[in-house]
């Protein structure tokens, strides 16, 4: 039997993804809606232009998914840093310049991948989305 096409007359349907991309943002530091989103734009683009070539094709090719999530301190996004960059998945770590709305120097998101989506899975699972 052929999978539905995809779309919205087919509720049903639904896609299954190898690869993504976590993005997570802190939640200890207050930041608009509109800061929060373009930190977690910056942290996307990082780790995708270190993620290996492979990956980034894959990715791309299956439809570029991103899941945005919320850690509760700047410790957190080290911590997850540390554990992604030994699992050999990229990172990219946002330092706020502090042109508009937080202290220059401010850590504020932390992007992941892409990778495998059970390889982050394991490291960001207990992770609320933002």
């Amino acid at each position: 039997m052929l999978k539905p096409l995809q779309n919205e007359n087919n509720p049903g349907y639904e896609p299954h993804f190898r690869y993504k991309q976590c993005l997570i943002v802190r939640n200890d530091v207050k930041m608009s809606c509109g800061k929060k989103c373009a930190q977690a734009a910056h942290a996307s683009v990082g780790a995708f232009e270190s993620a290996d070539k492979t990956l980034r094709k894959s990715w791309q090719a299956e439809g570029q998914k991103k899941v945005v999530l919320k850690a509760d301190s700047e410790r957190t996004l080290f911590e997850i840093k540390v554990i992604a960059e030994r699992a050999g998945i990229s990172t990219s770590l946002v330092q706020d310049a502090g042109m508009t709305e937080i202290p220059p120097g401010t850590i504020t998101a932390l992007g992941l991948g892409p990778a495998k989506s059970e390889d982050l899975d394991k490291i960001t699972g207990t992770l609320s989305l933002l």
